[in-house]
């Protein structure tokens, strides 16, 4: 079935994906929706873990909601867990979801949540227990650089920062799923500006991990400028590696080590974006010396 720019293709191993016309890409096209978003975002941040942890509401941003394969991912990982859930979806379209709850059946993943997610896409938000615990999930329908621009301060935020936060629009995440189109297909959410600002959102006291399904060195180099830890992330069935990112580095199972960035120097493609126009080139003399002194390498 095809709507409105999307249609459904099946993948090499049987699993149904979105592909979305307007960008030329499909979404999860390695493992599939279901098993990809397991994968790469619900079990390699470690989100059931650390929701055990702890009795507060557990923060998780899902940066690209698209057709919601890992907001559902999440919601069925953590089900069995008292500790209550907050999940905020952001994307600058509805289509997708719509899309998808069209073709639910066929795509598997949406099944058990269906109806929370026709009503997001209804209200912006929905409230319900779900198996052990509680949980609000809320959808920001809005341009994610432009939103997140407005919220950021333009420097390292303090405690008072963060309670002034929080009452606008809720703790900082704990997790952030980081799921939007390419950079050459979608540049303006790959910039170094857009992961600085959302770097200064985070609270020193709430460790927060995110992960992503790119492995560039651009996107590497990225986000430790804006000030994350990084490391390597798993496979997915088309790539190799993924990439981890996080502000407290016991949060990154594999860092990238003092070879990797040797080897960035000698990279055709490693300059970060700094504004939403794709390019390639090499580092800057001032942005290896940023990096070498990043504490993540000393």
């Amino acid at each position: 079935m095809q709507t409105a720019g999307f249609k459904l293709i099946q993948l090499a191993n049987g699993a149904h994906a979105v592909y979305s016309a307007s960008y030329d890409e499909k979404m999860h096209p390695g493992l599939g929706p279901a098993a990809e978003a397991e994968a790469l975002y619900a079990r390699q941040l470690k989100i059931r873990e650390r929701m055990r942890e702890g009795a507060e509401a557990f923060v998780v941003w899902d940066v690209g909601l698209g057709a919601a394969a890992n907001a559902s991912a999440v919601l069925r990982g953590t089900r069995e867990i008292a500790c209550p859930l907050r999940l905020v979806s952001f994307d600058d379209t509805a289509e997708p979801l719509s899309f998808a709850l069209e073709n639910a059946e066929v795509l598997g993943y949406l099944r058990d949540y269906q109806e929370q997610a026709k009503t997001i896409l209804e209200r912006g938000q929905v409230r319900f227990p779900d198996g052990a615990h509680a949980v609000d999930w809320q959808f920001h329908l809005a341009d994610f650089p432009s939103w997140l621009e407005r919220r950021s301060p333009t420097r390292r935020v303090s405690d008072s920062d963060h309670q002034r936060a929080e009452s606008e629009f809720g703790a900082p995440p704990r997790a952030i799923l980081f799921d939007a189109f390419s950079p050459a297909k979608n540049p303006a959410m790959w910039t170094l500006p857009l992961f600085t600002n959302l770097f200064r959102l985070l609270d020193p006291a709430r460790p927060c991990n995110l992960t992503t399904y790119s492995r560039s060195t651009m996107l590497r180099v990225t986000l430790l400028l804006a000030g994350f830890f990084v490391g390597r992330g798993v496979p997915t069935g088309m790539k190799e590696e993924t990439t981890v990112a996080a502000n407290a580095l016991e949060l990154i199972d594999a860092p990238l080590d003092r070879q990797w960035l040797e080897r960035v120097r000698r990279s055709d493609s490693a300059e970060p974006l700094q504004e939403p126009v794709y390019w390639q080139t090499k580092l800057a003399a001032a942005t290896w010396k940023k990096l070498q002194a990043h504490p993540q390498f000393n």
